[in-house]
């Protein structure tokens, strides 16, 4: 099977040749680390460790140029609408007709994202305006609707510009939306805010055959999960949280194949070495595997502080559980 095929198959709950595996990127730091550590610089990581090609969409989502202040004004609205214009040419690489010929003959998983979340929506880059940001929720609630609207509006014309020409394999949504502790949204704030300007977007993306819809959060956000799948996301990607708190064993348990899951390894384990890492593994990799629906990954990108060994035993581990 290709990479794509392998992944579609995951997706769909069918009967991939195994799982894809997925690697997050190796910083420039982390590899200085594992030479230091005895790890040849010729060596080639793509020779040892098999990795499933995956690529995103080079489009980018921010406004242009930024946007640098933030009133809650008809005129700021305006400016916020020109500055996510579609059609800027920065927004997508110059080759943009060559990349569409060559993604149509791919083998590779193909990421389209859409969605920056909320925050960085609402403008917010440090504290001073995350403060503003909440306060705004409060004082001029149909402002933050509006900047929201205005957002989906501009992801749903980039989904347009793409999907009209790239079939591709996955749609993304990025959402920042707290911590470990849980959302700084409550449940209802973040489905009046949020998820009413998603459901459209996600509409028009299933109208175009896209299957899978990621949610991609770097929090804990368990207690938003039920609105999450309600507005059409089928697929959670949790990055750098709190486990326990995110367990995916429990997660499929109270959601069941609704809702499809990459991820799940707490990256944490590879601090503490081979006894700590089988453990993890095995305790979340053999059920959900049965079950389907699910590609194993450590929840975040490798850090400098994890030994080139300790990743070894993670990478050979996980192509012994899922060839099995």
């Amino acid at each position: 099977m290709t990479s794509r095929e392998r992944f579609r198959q995951t997706m769909r709950y069918g009967r991939p040749d195994r799982v894809p595996y997925f690697e997050e990127g190796l910083r420039d730091d982390v590899l200085e680390r594992w030479h230091a550590q005895g790890l040849p610089k010729d060596a080639d990581l793509g020779a040892v460790f098999h990795t499933d090609r995956r690529e995103r969409v080079p489009v980018s989502l921010e406004p242009i140029p930024a946007m640098e202040e933030w009133t809650a004004t008809s005129e700021c609205l305006d400016e916020l609408r020109r500055r996510l214009n579609p059609d800027d040419p920065a927004r997508f690489p110059k080759d943009w007709a060559a990349q569409v010929a060559a993604w149509r003959t791919r083998d590779f998983v193909l990421e389209l994202p859409l969605h920056r979340g909320f925050f960085l929506s609402m403008g917010v880059h440090d504290w001073p305006r995350f403060t503003e940001a909440v306060y705004l929720l409060k004082d001029e609630p149909l402002f933050v609707r509006e900047v929201m609207g205005i957002c989906a509006h501009f992801a749903a014309q980039v989904a347009e510009r793409v999907l009209s020409e790239v079939d591709v394999d996955f749609v993304s949504f990025s959402e920042p939306i707290g911590g470990n502790d849980g959302p700084l949204l409550s449940p209802a704030t973040y489905e009046t805010f949020v998820l009413a300007s998603y459901r459209p977007v996600l509409g028009l993306v299933r109208s175009y055959g896209v299957e899978t819809l990621c949610y991609i959060t770097y929090a804990n956000a368990r207690v938003l999960l039920p609105g999450v799948l309600k507005a059409g996301f089928n697929c959670l990607w949790a990055c750098e949280v709190n486990t326990e708190a995110m367990d995916y064993l429990a997660l499929r348990g109270q959601f069941g194949r609704g809702l499809r899951l990459i991820g799940g390894i707490d990256l944490d384990v590879l601090l503490s070495g081979p006894e700590a890492i089988r453990r993890e593994m095995t305790r979340v990799i053999p059920p959900l595997l049965a079950q389907g629906g699910y590609v194993p990954l450590a929840d975040g990108r490798v850090r400098a502080n994890i030994p080139f060994e300790h990743y070894a035993y993670y990478r050979r581990l996980l192509e012994e559980l899922t060839s099995a």
